[in-house]
């Protein structure tokens, strides 16, 4: 039998824990992998990127973050452009369909989340749902390697 900590006990686990069914619920509805989705993310806010800015970025190895970005490639959402004054260096640039990809992507699952918050939730819970989004953010924010 499973010992389910107390409720204050460790609310790092019981946070993730609660968290985990709902990101694998919103990635059904995806159809390319988060961390392509987090490399298309990151090249539209911030512009062109190397591989290993993007493999810190997206937390992997920067050999997955090459595959990745040959994918991406290979189905038009990016392009590779080599430096113009080191040719070693390639930046990774999303393309207009990596665009389109990407804002497709970010509302995929959107539509269960707002039926599910609306029939699921009573009105204090969206309310409390509401009143922690800005602690989110913080931890968001503490979490962000860019």
């Amino acid at each position: 039998m499973t010992h389910e900590p107390m409720p204050g006990q460790d609310p790092a686990r019981s946070f993730l824990k609660a968290l985990q069914p709902l990101l694998r619920r919103l990635n059904t509805e995806r159809t390319i992998s988060p961390g392509k989705v987090g490399v298309l993310r990151h090249v539209a806010e911030h512009g062109p990127a190397t591989t290993s800015e993007l493999a810190t970025v997206v937390y992997v190895s920067p050999q997955a973050i090459s595959l990745a970005a040959r994918e991406l490639e290979r189905l038009g959402f990016v392009v590779r452009v080599p430096d113009a004054t080191d040719r070693r260096r390639i930046w990774i640039e999303i393309t207009d369909a990596g665009r389109q990809k990407l804002a497709q992507e970010s509302s995929a699952g959107h539509g269960w989340l707002d039926r599910a918050i609306t029939e699921r939730l009573t009105p204090e819970d969206r309310n409390t749902l509401e009143a922690a989004i800005p602690i989110l953010r913080k931890l968001g924010a503490e979490a962000t390697v860019d």
